[in-house]
């Protein structure tokens, strides 16, 4: 599920990055929400929320599970995940 934040986000990539994008939506959270890898995903620490991060070459999905369902918050840039985190990031 995205939030219309992450719709207006999509909107805004190229197309190339656009179909990256879903296709790494597609094939990691929905069927694995928690799995945590090196390369791709990762459980996002001292916050509450987003918990997540999937990287996409240089786009970052940024997302929860909340019962078993992927809510995804935000899709920026690798150069604005940071700054995004700090004004959007919820701290536990």
């Amino acid at each position: 599920m995205l939030a219309p934040e992450a719709v207006q986000d999509l909107r805004r990539l190229r197309a190339r990055d656009r179909s990256m994008v879903r296709d790494a939506i597609e094939k990691h959270p929905p069927f694995q929400p928690a799995k945590r890898s090196k390369s791709r995903i990762k459980r996002l620490r001292g916050l509450r929320r987003p918990q997540y991060r999937l990287r996409v070459d240089e786009v970052r999905v940024l997302y929860d599970i909340v019962d078993e369902r992927v809510e995804i918050l935000a899709i920026v840039s690798k150069r604005d995940a940071a700054d995004w985190l700090d004004v959007m990031g919820e701290k536990e």
